[in-house]
This record gives structure tokens, sequence and C-alpha cells, in this order.
């Protein structure tokens, strides 16, 4: 399918929410790429300034001289040049007068406090639809689905390079470094759109966002790489374990079976109808039988996208269940203070009767270096 009939399959469903809500119109603003990802969704630009306007009938793109070309080429949307000098908040009053907006939606999860205050000064009544907007970014399209999966595939491909390169004395900024490199050899954008990549030896594994930091990788230390990559705007989640050489703390090597084991247990559980509490419970279970309950304490798995993090989830008390088209990673994790941690994530799409593994490329078991 064309992008085009994605795009417009997408404000078809978005027009439609718009009359169940009695709204005129939805306003969004994205400014200094805070407040992109719904902008993008519908309109398909990608920069750090514009607003967009969409009603029943017309849908609008506002932004200025540096994207004008980039708009005209990324979005099917009627494009209108900013003035020089017009701030977004008097770029959007004059949408709202052109297009007659009386009663409009607005993006209440991502606009700031100041820039909503300024709105609340039109004729407007303004109504929070950042809900109704990840519901339908939920569900993921075909073209999603694909962007997603190679996201993944160079992910896989990027981190099976970037291992043999590992030596002893080899800080965990160095190697977070040379693994992003690899990804933009495999056209990657990027690692995640607004977070850093983890890569945390020894001791430091025991934190599970210990992003790369200044220490150098010791022979023995088992390193947990928690990372992604992007493509098409749309990102991947994964998380590996290695060792330098055969790891100084062998429990490790136990931890990560027990891991395993937890992972594929509540990954079997994937399907429609399956409640997000339900699915964490399964691993939480295999984590406490084996003795390690005490050291699992986060939830098992997110949905993602165009954000690293979205709904739904896998956690205690996630009472909804899965649907088809979900996206979602199963991440069990074992951390022990001052001796370390493991963690194993892939990432999955929901199906009608399971679910696939998009990340099938990247094998999960654990890595000893020949070093």
């Amino acid at each position: 399918m064309p992008l085009e009939s994605y795009m417009e399959n997408r404000l078809v469903g978005l027009r439609k929410k718009l009359l169940e809500e009695k709204l005129d119109a939805l306003l969004l603003i994205d400014s200094e790429s805070s407040g992109w990802e719904n902008l993008f969704y519908y309109s398909g630009f990608h920069g750090s300034s514009a607003v967009v306007a969409v009603t029943q009938e017309r849908a609008v793109l506002a932004t200025d001289s540096r994207y004008l070309t980039q708009a005209a080429q990324q979005s099917p949307f009627e494009i209108r040049a900013v003035k020089t000098g017009e701030s977004q908040v008097a770029t959007a009053g004059r949408l709202l007068d052109e297009l007659k907006i009386r009663r409009c939606g607005y993006d209440g999860a991502m606009l700031c406090a100041q820039t909503y205050l300024a709105l609340s000064e039109f004729s407007v009544e303004w109504r929070d639809f950042s809900a109704a907007m990840a519901e339908q970014r939920r569900h993921k399209d075909a073209r999603e689905i694909e962007l997603i999966a190679r996201a993944a595939d160079i992910a896989s491909a990027a981190y099976l390079e970037t291992l043999p390169l590992v030596r002893p004395g080899m800080r965990e900024k160095e190697f977070a470094k040379l693994l992003e490199l690899n990804i933009a050899r495999h056209d990657g954008e990027g690692v995640w759109h607004k977070s850093d990549m983890i890569v945390a030896s020894g001791v430091r594994s025991a934190m599970p966002h210990g992003v790369a930091s200044s220490k150098k990788m010791e022979l023995g230390d088992q390193v947990t790489v928690d990372y992604g990559a992007i493509f098409g705007a749309y990102m991947s989640d994964l998380t590996r374990n290695f060792s330098l050489g055969a790891p100084k703390d062998a429990e490790f090597l136990e931890i990560h079976e027990v891991l395993l084991k937890a992972h594929r247990d509540s990954a079997a559980l994937l399907k429609p109808g399956a409640r997000g509490c339900d699915v964490h419970a399964a691993a939480a279970k295999v984590i406490a039988d084996a003795g390690y309950g005490a050291y699992f304490g986060h939830g098992l798995g997110h949905s993602f996208g165009l954000e690293i993090h979205e709904a739904p989830r896998l956690s205690p008390l996630y009472q909804g269940t899965l649907r088809c088209g979900d996206v979602i990673t199963v991440e069990p994790g074992i951390y022990i203070p001052d001796r370390g941690g493991l963690r194993i994530e892939d990432d999955y799409l929901i199906t009608e009767d399971g679910a696939r593994r998009l990340s099938a490329n990247l094998p999960q078991e654990f890595v000893r270096l020949p070093l």
C-alpha cells in the first residue's frame, strides 16, 4: 500500500473520532521537537517546528522557511509558510480563524503549560485529545510494523558486528559509540529518540538503567546492553548480555537461564485477549521459583513505536488486554546490588493467533567472548 494510503487511513480514523467528540478540529504543535510524534503520525512531517490543523475538510501544516521544501516532500497536507518573526501561537491563531474552528482538540500530553495558557486566550473551546491519539497509534498498521521490524534487524546486525570489537579496557561509552556507528552503517537513523543507550558492566549491571559510562569493561565482567535502532522514525528496543571471557561470577550464567525461561514462558502467553498483568505474572513466577523474586522489580514489558514507552504494558498494574496489532517488549531482568544484573528483551507483534518475535535475528543466548 502506498504511503499516501496509510496517511489517509490515519486521517479517516482521526476525523471519525473528532466527529464522535463533537470537535471541529485537532491542533498540533511541534516546538523544538517536543510534540513531534502525533504531528508526524498524521502529517508525515518530521522537523523541529510546525503547527498542524486538521478539520473534516482540510489538513494544513505551517512551518518556517527552514522546512518548507522538506514539508512539501514529506506531507500531503496544505503547506503554509510561517511569517518571519511570528510565534507558533500566532500561527495557530491564524489557522483557527481561517478554518473557523470553535471546538478544538489538542495534545495535552505534550503541550507545555505556557503554550496552553497562550492558546487559552483565543475564543475556542479546548479539549485534551491525547488519549484518543494514543489509542489510535496503539494499533500499528502494516507500514509501521515493517519499519519496526527493519529497525530490529538493523539493531541485531549492528550488535553482532560490534561484539568482536570488544577488548578488556574498552570503556562502556566507547562500546556504545561503536554500536551506534554500526547502526548507521546499516542505514539506521540513531538509537532512540529521547533516551541514551544502556551499557552496564560488572557491578554496574545491577542498575536497570545504567547508561553507558566511562567505566572500563574488565576481563570477567558481565555486560548488559539495552539499545535499539531507528528506521523511518520508528524504534526497536532490545537487551542482550555478554561477558569478556568467562564471567568472574559464574552464577550469572545460571541467572541467564532463569531469565531465558521467564522470557519464553511469558512470551508464549502473548495473544489477543491476554491480560498484561497475567503475562507479567508468568515471568515473575519463574524468577521467584528460582529464588530471585526480590531482584525483579520492574514491569515485564511495554509497547513502543515513535515513542520508546507507549501503551499497552505488561505489568502487575495493567489489567487491560492485548490486541492484534500491538507491538510490545518482553524484558525480564534480575539485578543483585553490588554484584550485577542481566536482562533479556525482545520485540513482539501480537497476531491473530499469538505473537511474532520481530527481533528473531538476534540470538537470545548469553555470549562469552573468547578473549
